[in-house]
């Protein structure tokens, strides 16, 4: 999804409460992200994994100017003979520390082997955010949390899109007038002629 529709659908959703909510955790995953600086993990469940926001959020570390956005995506059948991006299993859990920000995205409540890993990394001080159903243990553990219940108007990837493209948003310092709005044209003109963002 593109900032054109990206635009479109914040528009079909003025007035409700998913704007509201997904710049909420937006803000708290970058404010997580940037001010510890330690880096952003990024994991799904066995049936479910996230490439797809991982994309996303690469992108708008590009264009926003905010490397911590970028983050490491955790798979659970990674292999050696991936490529590099891909090839970080689950054991990269067990090392997360105090400084970095684990963001779990699960459609269905995870495993009780991923659960564990979570649980491990918010006790060695990780910064646990969940994006998901609501259901079950995760959402308990989770300093932050957004829930995308079964059934609602948006589904889990539409809401990721909304957060990714805030998450960026967020990250653009403030400014007045028209030098905000020339730096908002500055740089939707910069992300309109970067070359394409490696391929997951």
């Amino acid at each position: 999804m593109d900032a054109v529709r990206v635009a479109l659908l914040r528009e079909v959703l003025a007035g409700t409460e998913w704007l509201g909510s997904t710049r909420r955790f937006a803000g708290a995953l970058r404010a997580s992200a940037v001010a510890h600086g330690g880096g952003l993990l990024l994991v799904g469940t066995r049936e479910y994994e996230p490439w797809h926001l991982a994309a996303h959020l690469v992108d708008e570390a590009a264009w926003s100017g905010t490397p911590e956005l970028a983050p490491t995506l955790v798979r659970h059948d990674a292999r050696a003979s991936d490529p590099a991006h891909l090839a970080v299993g689950l054991g990269r859990l067990a090392a997360a520390r105090r400084g970095e920000t684990l963001l779990v995205v699960s459609p269905a409540e995870p495993g009780a082997p991923l659960l564990e890993r979570v649980h491990d990394a918010r006790r060695a001080g990780a910064t646990v955010l969940a994006l998901g159903t609501g259901e079950g243990e995760l959402t308990t553990m989770a300093h932050e949390r957004l829930v995308v219940p079964q059934g609602a108007e948006l589904d889990l990837d539409t809401v990721q899109h909304l957060v990714s493209a805030a998450a960026g948003e967020n990250a653009v310092p403030s400014g007045r007038g028209r030098r905000r709005l020339r730096d908002r044209l500055s740089r939707l003109a910069q992300s309109l002629t970067a070359p394409p963002p490696p391929r997951w």
